[in-house]
C-alpha cells in the first residue's frame, strides 16, 4: 500500500471513529462496553451522570504504569477517591485532560455520559460474572 493509500485510509478510519462517537454523544447518554470502568461515587449525589471511563482506549495509547505508578491510580474500580476539585487542580485524570494534552474538564458529557444510577465498576467483569452477589439478608438472626 503505498503512503498517500495509506493516508487516505487512515483519514477515513479516523473520520468515521469520530462521526460514531459525535453520533453516541449526541443521543446523550453512552452505554459502557466491555472493560470500561463506570465512575460513580460522587457524580449522582451531585446531580452529573456518572463518569464512563473508556480504560482499553487509555491501555491502547499509554503503558500501565503512566496512570497506575505516575499518576497514582489503585488497580480497583471505586478505590480512587476521584473528584472534579482535583481533576482541576491536575490530579488524576486532569494531568492530562488539561486541554493541551486532551480536553479539558469543561466538556463535562464527554466524560460524565452514563445512565444515572449505573453504579462503579467494571463494566461486564468476570469477576462480576463469577461471583454471586451477597445477600445481606442471609444468615441475619432477627
Amino acid at each position: 500500500m503505498s503512503k498517500l493509500s495509506f493516508h487516505k485510509f487512515f483519514v477515513a478510519a479516523t473520520a468515521t471513529v469520530l462521526l460514531v462517537a459525535a453520533g453516541e454523544w449526541a443521543g446523550g447518554e453512552l452505554r459502557a462496553e466491555y472493560g470500561d470502568v463506570v465512575i460513580n461515587n460522587y457524580s449522582d449525589e451531585a446531580g452529573m451522570r456518572p463518569v464512563i471511563f473508556p480504560h482499553w482506549f487509555h491501555r491502547i495509547r499509554y503503558r500501565c504504569k503512566v496512570c497506575h505508578g505516575d499518576l497514582g491510580f489503585k488497580f480497583e474500580a471505586g478505590g480512587n477517591d476521584i473528584n472534579m476539585l482535583k481533576i482541576i487542580d491536575g490530579e488524576l485524570c486532569g494531568a492530562c485532560h488539561n486541554g493541551e494534552i486532551a480536553w479539558a474538564v469543561e466538556n463535562c458529557d464527554v466524560c460524565h455520559s452514563a445512565k444515572p444510577g449505573t453504579p462503579t465498576q467494571v463494566h461486564e467483569s468476570t469477576l462480576q460474572k463469577l461471583i454471586a452477589p451477597v445477600d445481606k439478608t442471609q444468615g441475619s438472626q432477627e
